[in-house]
């Protein structure tokens, strides 16, 4: 059941990326940024998927990397850059916000505040893990995709954009596993190559539709 629902999800995230890009750069911007915040509340939940072990968001954070690369490609890499410093920006509001929102004193008719706690009080390290990473990788996406730009000319958008990803969350993976989980996981080795694994298989998928779409 996981398996069909990561193609749902990945399906839907292919058929609202190319609405968003219909509606323009600001359109596109914004869905980055959602992606971004989805992202990094969904890392929370653990689901087996292919019989491993994995969070619920690495089709959300390769998504909001494909959209990066299709403002960087079809609008310029100053959009680009907007939308990392955009998404930067509400991912830290959402950080003060969210921790602001614990503090109220619930009723005594309420029934949600336990669900807020646990969802809204991840480990510090985790969420400054999380939010650095995808800073950076984001960043470091945008110089590494206009460098194929420059290099592969002849190559198609779905083409770099596969380099790109494969790339990017591989620094992802690393980088997150350092900062969030070293010390943490029994085997951080294993959590790498599963997770990277598993997001080849979301980035096979992605860039395969934008051929598909494209054709």
């Amino acid at each position: 059941m996981n398996e069909f629902l990561f193609f749902v999800q990945a399906l839907c995230i292919l058929g609202f990326a190319g609405f968003a890009f219909r509606l323009g750069n600001a359109t596109l911007i914004t869905w980055v940024t959602v992606q971004a915040l989805i992202a990094n509340l969904f890392v929370l939940k653990q689901i087996t998927l292919f019989g491993f072990n994995v969070t619920a968001s690495d089709a959300f954070a390769i998504g909001s990397l494909m959209g990066l690369n299709l403002l960087q490609e079809y609008f310029g890499s100053e959009e680009a850059k907007k939308a990392t410093t955009t998404c930067f920006f509400f991912l830290l509001f959402f950080a003060v916000v969210s921790q602001l929102h614990l503090f109220y004193t619930p009723s005594a008719h309420d029934v949600s505040n336990e669900a807020f706690v646990l969802l809204l009080s991840p480990s510090p390290r985790l969420f400054l893990a999380s939010m650095a990473t995808f800073f950076v990788v984001q960043r470091f996406d945008i110089i590494f995709f206009a460098f194929l730009q420059k290099k592969l000319p002849m190559c198609g958008f779905a083409v770099r954009t596969c380099l790109s990803l494969i790339v990017s969350q591989a620094l992802d993976t690393i980088l997150f596993s350092m900062l969030g989980l070293y010390g943490i996981a029994i085997s951080l080795i294993d959590v790498i190559v599963v997770s990277f694994a598993v997001k080849l298989l979301s980035i096979f998928f992605f860039t395969s539709g934008i051929r598909w779409a494209k054709g």
